[in-house]
């Protein structure tokens, strides 16, 4: 089979070099955008007058063609065809015969590609806000069964304060709302055309570079045809968003697996989420959480990968920047895939309040409630610290908790102690009562679920 770029070469590649330099075996993925790219071109090509009505009527009939059987998956690549570019367009010529050869005037494969990467990233941004929303809504459907629900704070892994289950919960609400925001403004990076731009200075021929971009729903067009074929900018936003993202979701991860485990068991997950043991017959592992956690690594190598590859390169186009495409591709899967695990997670997980709540008693997490009572009534804060501290050595060394204490044990460390102290040291008052703006109490959570509603789309 012919290259149709082989005009100026005396003979052909041995077929491992071919296999080597091919990127058919990943870029067919781009099948679909590389046929509306193809159409939005010579629509255009068609309104300039460059093609006849005839050709352009043809080539159109044909890429439709070939666009139906590509949905049927109905298509076969050649490796010697290298890409899905080269593919697609011997196989119009096969279709419709030699006018199929005409679609590629006044365009190259660069901005090609890059138009494709475009108009796929653009598509499947839009799907990742729409399942980052659906995790939201699983998160707040979860949150508004647990406004009252309390449960340990950490700092360090280690007892902190009491809050609401609730509270915790929407904290990974709101940053998966920093990510959707992140995906959105992404977006204008990414709806930008570069069809036009040719291999890399333009072309001759009188295009509408404008009136492609407006067919293919496009809100603009580079300015810099140089810059249009060798930006990958906005692919290098998108996988940095994917991996911020997935840190959210690892963190997650890392909770619910702490959480379902048998030291805390604070929550069970459903058996649709988690896998057994070979060997050991009572073991339910938390195996999607661990793998999402996991993935996170893939995601950032991706992004990694793709810096690397950018990082030396002139302008314009280089052969190096075939390898943009499998990283992309492997982070959309692995992303996609995450949130919808996710959100089965989350909407399905059954959350033990009765152990949560039995977690709060029995530990020191109420001792800031004691020093915060001694400051309300004029010590300053840092002596109210140290009162407290010592209480709490006290109950170390004899073996009990703060609320254990009688009032005359309180008495001995600060005549400013009260009978209201026992109001102080419970856990549902203590979180009630942290009703500064973003805080664990319940009618602050309350705000910030209703708020968190009026954000999802």
């Amino acid at each position: 089979m012919s290259k149709l770029w082989g005009g100026r070469f005396t003979k052909s590649a041995e077929e491992w070099v071919d296999e080597f330099g091919a990127s058919i075996s990943f870029d067919k993925e781009l099948v679909l955008e590389d046929i509306q790219g193809s159409l939005a071109h010579v629509m255009m090509l068609k309104k300039c007058k460059i093609l006849t009505v005839e050709d352009a009527d043809l080539i159109i009939s044909g890429l439709q063609i070939l666009r139906e059987k590509a949905k049927l998956d109905e298509l076969t690549f050649s490796v010697e065809m290298e890409d899905i570019h080269l593919n697609l367009e011997s196989m119009l010529i096969s279709e419709i015969g030699p006018v199929g050869g005409k679609l590629h005037t006044g365009r190259s494969r660069n901005d090609q590609v890059a138009t494709d990467i475009h108009l796929y990233l653009r598509t499947q941004t839009e799907e990742v806000v729409k399942l980052i929303n659906g995790l939201q809504a699983a998160i707040i459907e979860q949150a508004e069964q647990h406004v009252e629900t309390l449960v340990p704070g950490y700092t360090h892994l280690q007892r902190a304060q009491p809050i609401s289950f609730a509270h915790h919960l929407m904290a990974y609400f709101w940053m998966l709302e920093r990510d959707k925001q992140r995906f959105n403004e992404c977006q204008k990076r990414i709806n930008v055309s570069p069809l036009g731009a040719g291999a890399l200075a333009g072309t001759t021929f009188p295009i509408d570079r404008s009136y492609s971009a407006e067919l293919l729903g496009f809100a603009g067009i580079y300015e810099n045809s140089l810059d249009a074929v060798s930006d990958r900018d906005f692919a290098l936003e998108f996988l940095s968003n994917s991996s911020t993202m997935m840190m959210h979701l690892s963190r997650f991860s890392e909770e619910i697996i702490l959480w379902s485990s048998q030291e805390f068991q604070f929550v069970e997950l459903d058996d649709a989420f988690s896998t057994g043991s070979s060997i050991m017959p009572q073991k339910k592992n938390p195996d999607m959480a661990e793998l999402i956690r996991g993935k996170t690594g893939r995601v950032y190598g991706n992004l990694t990968g793709m810096l690397t590859v950018l990082k030396g390169l002139p302008l314009a186009y280089n052969k190096d920047m075939q390898e943009d495409k499998e990283g992309i591709f492997d982070t959309v899967k692995t992303i996609i895939g995450s949130l919808k695990i996710f959100e089965g997670m989350i909407s399905t997980m059954k959350v033990k309040t009765e152990v949560m709540e039995k977690a709060t008693k029995n530990d020191f997490s109420n001792a800031t409630e004691l020093a915060d009572y001694l400051a309300a009534k004029g010590m300053p804060f840092r002596e109210a610290h140290e009162v407290v501290g010592k209480l709490v050595l006290f109950c170390v060394q004899n073996g009990c908790y703060l609320a254990d204490l009688n009032l005359n044990q309180f008495k001995e460390a600060s005549e400013l102690f009260e009978e209201d102290i026992y109001t102080a040291l419970n856990p549902y008052e203590a979180v009630k009562r942290r009703n500064s703006q973003g805080g664990t109490g319940f009618e602050q959570v309350k705000l910030a679920i209703e708020k968190g509603k009026s954000l999802l789309v």
